[in-house]
């Protein structure tokens, strides 16, 4: 298991190396290749005379060479960075992920503000439509035929086809306006007041898993209906073992082999910004954040999100992987 732990992280490691160098080169040297002026970019069109773009494109380095510019940028995550011209220097505190010379602040403090937002929407979300995605599969797969497996495979189909604009303004529009069962307000969070932290995310919750849920119902319905069918299944009940042993330890450990794989990726997209979940709900989070990004043509901003969705998904994928290990030893020995 330890051979197995090293070799997962020096790969999750590698990747993310990869991915910094990736998601840097497309905000940097594409532009160059595309025929833009960087410095343009990231002043913005309309912000000033040629003495100030020069001033930014000299501050940020541009006209380094690109392997340069990254190994700048490397350091400035690992220790900081001075972005300088002369006597004007702008210190970026480590880990510096950019600085934004349009609102004149750093990218990665501005980041950490809205993250909690996302983390407690993607967390919440995630253990609701678990729970409902799984429970609703495994017992539609156990009633396989009947009008409990129709109807809840109906509602897992709706799920799937509305999007997530239209159910979270319908769900506002009935539980909040209509039913007033609960508030139209803003984020609180759960350091300040638990209660209404929960009760201010529920809708957002319950709105953003149904959507994941309808999904997970569906291939947890399919993977259990393969896996019952299995000879192992049918050796363990000739054995007279009890049916909530043959569903529980030997069917759904199976059949949920894939629904890991899944929830991972999902998640970890997730943490990186559920941009129109957070927009519907005016939740300012990395999703609410990266959109503004987008609007103002920030593109450092635009770049620390892209990165630190990357860096979830890296860290998501490595979790999996070891999970992976423990739910399935075979998979230590590839």
């Amino acid at each position: 298991m330890l051979a197995y732990l090293i070799r997962r992280l020096i790969n999750a490691v590698l990747t993310l190396l990869a991915v910094t160098f990736v998601t840097f080169a497309i905000f940097f040297m594409v532009p160059k290749l595309t025929g833009s002026d960087p410095a343009l970019l990231y002043i913005g069109k309309n912000a000033g005379d040629k003495v100030a773009l020069e001033g930014i494109r000299t501050k940020m380095g541009l006209d380094d060479p690109i392997i340069v510019q990254y190994g700048k940028f490397l350091k400035g995550l690992a220790v900081g960075r001075d972005y300088a011209n002369g006597p004007d220097v702008t210190h970026c505190s480590a880990p510096c992920i950019g600085y934004s010379f349009k609102t004149e602040q750093e990218v990665t403090p501005l980041l950490m503000d809205d993250l909690p937002v996302t983390l407690s929407l993607a967390l919440g979300a995630a253990v609701l439509w678990l729970i409902a995605g799984v429970a609703t599969g495994v017992i539609s797969a156990l009633r396989r035929g009947t009008f409990l497996d129709r109807a809840t495979m109906t509602v897992a189909l709706a799920g799937v086809s509305l999007p997530i604009y239209f159910t979270g303004l319908l769900a506002s529009a009935i539980f909040v306006y209509w039913l007033a069962w609960l508030p139209q307000g803003q984020y609180v969070p759960f350091t300040e007041n638990p209660a209404d932290w929960f009760v201010q995310m529920l809708l957002p919750w319950i709105t953003l898993a149904f959507l994941f849920a309808a999904n997970y119902a569906r291939l947890t319905r399919a993977n259990m209906l393969e896996t019952l069918g299995e000879d192992y299944i049918r050796t363990a009940r000739a054995k007279g073992l009890p049916e909530r042993v043959v569903i529980g330890k030997h069917g759904l450990r199976s059949g949920l082999t894939p629904i890991v794989t899944i929830f991972g990726l999902d998640l970890g997209t997730l943490l990186g910004g559920a941009v129109l979940t957070e927009a519907v709900f005016n939740l300012r989070g990395l999703g609410y954040q990266a959109l503004q990004a987008i609007k103002g043509s920030d593109l450092p901003v635009i770049l620390g999100v892209t990165l630190i969705a990357a860096i979830f998904i890296v860290v998501a994928n490595l979790v999996v992987d070891l999970v992976y290990g423990l739910i399935d030893p075979r998979v230590r020995l590839g």
